[in-house]
C-alpha cells in the first residue's frame, strides 16, 4: 500500500539529515565500520530540526565527534572537516564562507506531524498574522517564510501537491505564494528539485498527495479547549517542547531544620521518542486508560524484579549504576545470554519510572484544577448537549481551575454559541471572571473576532460528540495503586470530528459539501494556473498533509490521527506553522485583545 511505501516525513528528514552529515552522498555504514569522523556546527534553527530527530549517540555513531553552536566561541580545530547547518543569514554568512542548502527548514515531530518553527516563531505568529495594524510588506514577509518551509517539506517529501484552501484568508495566500515557487522550480527542468534522484522514490509514489491549507481562525475553540488524551495533556499541562518534558520533583519539606533555606526542587527532563514503545501505544490515550496502563507495567516488571537481582548476581553486577549495566552488549564475550536480558528489562524499569513520573505530575493537575469537569463541560458546549449546571457556577467557584482555565471555558462558550450573550448577561459573566482574577482581554479580541468574522452567523461545528463517563477503573482505584485517582471522572472518548479533520474529510474524499465546496484548486504541474474551484481529479485522495496557518495543536492532530484509523490504506501528516498549547494560545489572544 502507499501508506507504507516509503516511510514517513520522520523517516525522510532523518535521511535527509544523514545524508547531509555524510557530505552530500547517501550513508552507508562502510565496511571498516568506521565513519569519517567531523565536526557539526549550527545555529539554533539547525539545532531544533535534528534534536527530535538525532540523538548524541546516533550523532556520534555518524561521526560527530564534537557539536557546536555557530555563534559560541571555540578554539580551531585544525585538520578536521566540519558540516556547517545553520540558516543563510547575513549574521551567518559573515561566520563561515559557503552554504550548501539542504531544503530541511521545518522540524519534524511525529512519523506524521511537523511544525514551521521554534526560533522566533513569533513572527510567523497566530497573533502577527491577525494583528490590525499589520501592513501589506509585513504580511508579505510572514507569508514567505511560511512557504520557504513549506517548498523544503515537499522536496524532502519529494511530491508535489494538488492544492486546495479557503477564499479569503492567509491560507488562500500561503497557497497563490507556494503554487507559484512550485511551478517555477518545475519550469527550471535543469534545476528541478523534484526529478531525478532527490531522495530516492517519493513517499506518494502511486498517486499525488492533496495539500489542505486551512487557517486558524475557522476554529478558535479547538486550540483552548481541555483535553483528555495523555500526548495532549502533557502539552497542556507540562513544559512540553520538541518531544522532551521538564518536570520539577517536589522535594519534602518535613526534613528540613527550621529556619533552613527549602532545597530546590530537582528539575528533571524526559525525551518521550518513537523509541518508547509505551508513549507510542499510549499517547493518543484518555488519561484513566494511561495509569491503568502504567501500573498494569509496574505490575508486570514487579513480577520480573526477582528475575533482575538473579541475573546481577550471575555477572556479578549487584551495586552496579543501571545506567552502566545498561551500556552492556551482548557481544561481550565473557558474559552469558543473561546480559541480552538484563538490559532489556532495565530499560522497561527506566520507561515505566519515566511514565509514572510524568503520569502523576499530570494527574496532579487534573485534581488541582478539575480539569476533568472543565473537559466534560466544554464537550457538551461545542457539541451543544444540554448543560447540567450553570457556567457562572463554574466561573464562581473558587476550587475549579484556574483563572486561565474559567477563562478558556469561557470563550469557549462564547466562540461556540450561535447567538452572542445579551449584554446584561455579558456583563454578569465579565464580572465573575474579573472577581475570579481573569484577565479579559482575550474575550476583547475574542468578541472583535465574532463581530468581524464572516462565520459569525454560522459558528463552527463540533458536531454531537458525547463524553460517557465509566465506573471508576477499579485497578487504579486500588490502594495499592501508582496513581489515586479517586474522585476523577473516567470519561471514555466518542470519536467525532473537529472542523480540521471534516474539512479534510470533504476534500480527501470528494464530498460535496458547502464548508469546502468554493475552496479554490491548484495543481502546480498544470502549465496554466487558474482561479478554479472546480478540481479537475474527481477521485478520492489516498494520501494528504493539512496544514494550518497560524498555529496547530496536538488535539487537532490526534482527531486526524484517530480519523485515519477507520480509513484502510489513506495516509494523512499535520502540519502548523507553530505549536502551541493553550495557555500560549491565549497570551496571543490578550496581547491581540489590549488597546
Amino acid at each position: 500500500m502507499a501508506a507504507a511505501a516509503a516511510g514517513s516525513i520522520r523517516e525522510r528528514q532523518t535521511v535527509a539529515l544523514k545524508r547531509m552529515l555524510n557530505f552530500n552522498v547517501p550513508h552507508v555504514k562502510n565496511s571498516t565500520g568506521e565513519p569519517v569522523w567531523k565536526v557539526l556546527i549550527y545555529d539554533r534553527f539547525g539545532q531544533d530540526i535534528i534534536s527530535p530527530l538525532l540523538s548524541v549517540k546516533e550523532l556520534r555513531d555518524m561521526g560527530i565527534t564534537l557539536h557546536l553552536l555557530l555563534h559560541s566561541d571555540r578554539d580551531p580545530i585544525p585538520d578536521v572537516p566540519a558540516v556547517y547547518f545553520v540558516m543563510p543569514t547575513e549574521e551567518n554568512i559573515d561566520r563561515m564562507c559557503q552554504v550548501f542548502d539542504q531544503y530541511l527548514n521545518f522540524i519534524t515531530l511525529e512519523d506524521d506531524m511537523f511544525v514551521l518553527c521554534n526560533q522566533n516563531k513569533e513572527l510567523i505568529s497566530y497573533r502577527a498574522i491577525n494583528r490590525p495594524d499589520i501592513t501589506d510588506t509585513e504580511m508579505e514577509t510572514v507569508m514567505d517564510t511560511i512557504v520557504d518551509s513549506l517548498f523544503c517539506f515537499f522536496v524532502t517529501l519529494g511530491a508535489v501537491p494538488i492544492i486546495r484552501c479557503s477564499r479569503g484568508t492567509g491560507a488562500e495566500m500561503v497557497a497563490v505564494k507556494l503554487d507559484k515557487k512550485l511551478r517555477e522550480n518545475l519550469r527550471d527542468a535543469r534545476n528541478s528539485l523534484f526529478t531525478g534522484d532527490t531522495l530516492g522514490a517519493g513517499q506518494f509514489s502511486f498517486q499525488r498527495p492533496l495539500l489542505v491549507l486551512v487557517d486558524r481562525n475557522i476554529d478558535l475553540a479547538t486550540p483552548l479547549h481541555h483535553t483528555w488524551t495523555y500526548q495532549a495533556l502533557v502539552h497542556d499541562v507540562l513544559d512540553f517542547h520538541l518531544n522532551r518534558v521538564n518536570l520539577e520533583e517536589s522535594v519534602g519539606v518535613e526534613n528540613i531544620p527550621a529556619g533552613a533555606r527549602p532545597k530546590r526542587k530537582n528539575k528533571k527532563s524526559y525525551d518521550l521518542t518513537p523509541v518508547d514503545k509505551f508513549w507510542q501505544k499510549h499517547k493518543g490515550s484518555p488519561f484513566p486508560e494511561v495509569a491503568e496502563s502504567v501500573q498494569q507495567e509496574l505490575e508486570s516488571y514487579r513480577a520480573q524484579e526477582d528475575e533482575v537481582k538473579r541475573l546481577k548476581s550471575i555477572m556479578g553486577l549487584e551495586g552496579e549504576d543501571e545506567g552502566a549495566i545498561s551500556m552492556l552488549s551482548d557481544n561481550t564475550a565473557k558474559l552469558t545470554s543473561a546480559v541480552s536480558s538484563l538490559p532489556e528489562l532495565l530499560e522497561k524499569k527506566r520507561l515505566i519510572d519515566l511514565h509514572t513520573n510524568v503520569a502523576t505530575a499530570v494527574l496532579e493537575h487534573i485534581k488541582a484544577r478539575k480539569l476533568d469537569v472543565y473537559f466534560e463541560y466544554e464537550e457538551k458546549i461545542m457539541s451543544k448537549t444540554t448543560l447540567d449546571k450553570s457556567l457562572l457556577d463554574i466561573i464562581s467557584d473558587p476550587d475549579a481551575g484556574t483563572p486561565e482555565d474559567k477563562m478558556r471555558l469561557f470563550l469557549i462558550y462564547y466562540i461556540s454559541a450561535p447567538q452572542a450573550p445579551s449584554e446584561a448577561d455579558l456583563e454578569q459573566y465579565k464580572k465573575a471572571l474579573t472577581d475570579a482574577g481573569c484577565n479579559l482581554s482575550p474575550l476583547q479580541y475574542i468578541r472583535q473576532w465574532k463581530a468581524f468574522a464572516k462565520m459569525a452567523s454560522t459558528p463552527a461545528s463540533y458536531g454531537n460528540t458525547s463524553t460517557k463517563p465509566m465506573g471508576l477503573l477499579s485497578r487504579v482505584m486500588n490502594t495499592g495503586s501508582q496513581f489515586v485517582m479517586e474522585g476523577v471522572k473516567n470519561l471514555v472518548l466518542k470519536q467525532q470530528n473537529l472542523p480540521v479533520t471534516r474539512i479534510l474529510d470533504n476534500l480527501m474524499e470528494m464530498k460535496s459539501n458547502p464548508e469546502t465546496d468554493d475552496y479554490r484548486y491548484f495543481d502546480p504541474k498544470m502549465l496554466r494556473g487558474n482561479d478554479s474551484s472546480v478540481p479537475r481529479n474527481k477521485n478520492p485522495f489516498q494520501e494528504a498533509i493539512v496544514f494550518v496557518v497560524g498555529g496547530g495543536n496536538y488535539i487537532e492532530y490526534q482527531n486526524l490521527v484517530d480519523y485515519i484509523k477507520g480509513k484502510q490504506g489513506k495516509h494523512i501528516l499535520y502540519g502548523c506553522s507553530e505549536l502551541f498549547n493553550a495557555t500560549q494560545f491565549i497570551k496571543q489572544l490578550s496581547q491581540l485583545g489590549q488597546k
